[in-house]
């Protein structure tokens, strides 16, 4: 974790020195460290990802679950960080818009979940 701290400290220091010259280069400095932050957690997360699998193994529900929990939460990730980089470039309306698609692509892709529960709900209430 201090490697990452230590990275974001250090590309954000050389963004704002840039920032006075480049701008463009400050843009792409801060990309790329949160490309590589990005990176990183994806590396570290994989025994919390294991995890995950194992307790929904082991409730004995469908793979289809696992499946859209980790899309959803890739979806959220690269949306924070592509949010994040809009902002660093002054575009904050641009990255409402990546946030909005992100929440329309987390819908989309749990949209057979919601179904199956109102399936379970409407044959609940039919007892």
């Amino acid at each position: 974790m201090l490697s990452v701290v230590g990275l974001g400290l250090t590309a954000a220091a050389l963004a704002v020195v840039l920032r006075q010259y480049k701008p463009e280069y400050a843009l792409l400095v801060t990309l790329g460290a949160g490309v590589l932050i990005f990176l990183w957690i994806t590396g570290e997360a994989e025994p919390l990802l294991r995890q995950i699998e194992r307790v929904i193994t082991l409730a004995k529900l469908p793979g289809e679950y696992a499946q859209v929990l980790f899309k959803s939460l890739g979806i959220c990730f690269l949306t924070q960080l592509g949010c994040d980089t809009c902002r660093d470039a002054g575009e904050s309306a641009v990255a409402a818009k990546v946030e909005l698609a992100g929440r329309v692509a987390v819908l989309v892709l749990s949209m057979p979940l919601y179904q199956k529960i109102l399936e379970v709900a409407g044959s609940l209430f039919s007892l």
